[in-house]
């Protein structure tokens, strides 16, 4: 326990020290470098010619948020340029467009991604971020009207962005998905480093953007509390589905599209005539989704008497697939084959797969219910796969021990909470039951309607005003609320 403390507060003190000299590095490199600092934005004559940086500090495909932003940019005719990992496909719409460059960050070494030499991969993570970020945004892109940063990460995301705003003459927007201290809190190993960690977000964060963004209210009044005090307009911007997520209602067309996916093919007809329930589960695999609430759920449904638990019927087989990739993948899967070979899940099948966007969006819009995991580290943020099970017309059971639960998910209009495997349990009986099917298409119908508001109104009339592409005018029946 001691040990793993001591490498922790090293590796940070080490981080701390790398970033108190960041400044004269960047001026001793800026002036060492055969190139010299690259001119500062200047307004471009046509509208088109405008530049916008789009900026994740982490896998470009596996963001589907500023995916979103870059998207709706050049849906406005200006020119993207992403920086971030290239690991997986991104977006069909940010392929082959003219008006989208992908400015790549240098992937990590083999011996960071093996998690070799603990400490000495944290501060060297934290230096190889910064260098090849640092690179890409000073020198490999052109000057941008705005930047738009995500986070969580903060680390080194703020600094960076701040000193290249302020050389090259840029505004920039940082969206909040979440807090990076309050993610890093949820690893034991890492806690002793929580306190820099906050130190850091809050205090760049409050300064940084020129406009910040908010996935929910409730997180909108922290950043403005006095917590955060964040010294500029903070707006929300609610997750909302992109066009790829639509309903499908005609059983034809779910059956087409169950016989194409690989994991539902052999299970298509049950499925549609309900013999078989589908339910389907998104996740990143991270220590902020417990999926053993799930599995837990999953043996109390599929062995009532065994459990404790009590239901009217056998109930109807379950096939569930868990969608995405991560770090805790693994471990799970290792413990799902262990409860199938000792019996524990009857009736219950679990997938684990990874899809393309229209495959994971055609199979949201034929499943029977959607289950979110997702705890909040902060208590204020949302899971956007929720948004796109909407999008789909899916139902959602959703974890709902969280401030900002309500902002998206209404209890019994367009799906239902949960705390406990015993909860979610009761969930799977009533709703996936003969005497469910009233209230499941009741959910449904509920989750159609939310789902109707789309990505493209809900950025035009936020962040398309901020940056000046949309008239600030805001349309009949939206309002954007600043802090």
């Amino acid at each position: 326990m001691w040990g793993s403390f001591l490498l922790s507060m090293l590796a940070g003190a080490f981080t701390i020290i790398f970033l108190a000299f960041f400044v004269r590095f960047t001026f001793w490199a800026a002036k060492r470098s055969r190139h010299a600092i690259p001119s500062r934005y200047v307004p471009a004559a046509k509208p088109e010619d405008e530049h916008i940086q789009i900026l994740v500090l982490g896998d470009i495909g596996r963001s589907p948020r500023m995916q979103y932003h870059a998207i709706s940019v050049a849906k406005h005719g200006i020119h993207v340029d992403l920086i971030g990992y290239k690991e997986t496909a991104r977006h069909p719409e940010l392929i082959g467009k003219e008006n989208v460059s992908l400015y790549a960050l240098s992937p990590y070494p083999e011996w960071i991604a093996w998690g070799t030499l603990p400490l000495l991969s944290i501060p060297y993570k934290v230096i190889h971020q910064f260098c090849t970020l640092y690179y890409q945004m000073m020198y490999a892109a052109p000057a941008a009207q705005w930047i738009i940063i995500q986070n969580p990460p903060s680390i080194p995301t703020f600094h960076v962005a701040m000193f290249v705003a302020w050389v090259r003459g840029s505004k920039v927007i940082v969206d909040w998905h979440n807090y990076g201290h309050t993610l890093l809190s949820t690893t034991l190993l890492l806690r002793p480093l929580v306190p820099i960690y906050r130190w850091y977000e809050k205090g760049f964060g409050r300064r940084l953007g020129n406009a910040n963004l908010a996935v929910t209210d409730a997180m909108c009044r922290q950043l403005k509390g006095p917590s955060f005090k964040v010294e500029t307009p903070v707006v929300t911007l609610h997750d909302r589905p992109a066009a790829v997520f639509q309903p499908i209602t005609d059983p034809k067309e779910r059956f087409a599209v169950l016989s194409r996916i690989g994991e539902t093919k052999k299970d298509a007809t049950n499925i549609i005539d309900g013999t078989v329930r589908l339910i389907v589960s998104s996740t990143s695999w991270t220590a902020d989704e417990d999926f053993g609430i799930l599995l837990d759920a999953l043996m109390a449904y599929a062995a009532p008497a065994v459990h404790g638990t009590s239901t009217t019927d056998n109930p109807a087989p379950i096939l569930a697939i868990i969608t995405g990739k991560g770090p805790q993948k693994q471990p799970y899967i290792d413990t799902i084959k262990e409860l199938e070979s000792q019996g524990k899940l009857p009736g219950v099948r679990i997938l684990t797969a990874w899809l393309s966007t229209r495959d994971y969006a055609a199979l949201l819009a034929c499943a029977d219910l959607g289950v979110s995991l997702h705890k909040s580290s902060s208590g204020v943020d949302l899971p956007m796969k929720v948004v796109d099970m909407f999008g789909a017309g899916l139902p959602v059971a959703a974890y709902s021990a969280f401030e900002s639960f309500g902002e998206l998910i209404k209890e019994d209009v367009n799906g239902c909470g949960f705390e406990t495997a015993p909860q979610l349990t009761e969930v799977f009986q009533r709703l996936l039951g003969v005497d469910g099917v009233k209230e499941l298409a009741r959910l449904k119908k509920g989750a159609i309607s939310e789902g109707s508001l789309r990505w493209d109104e809900e950025w035009d009339r936020v962040v398309g005003r901020i940056i000046g592409v949309v008239d600030s005018c805001i349309p009949a029946g939206g309002q954007t609320q600043l802090y």
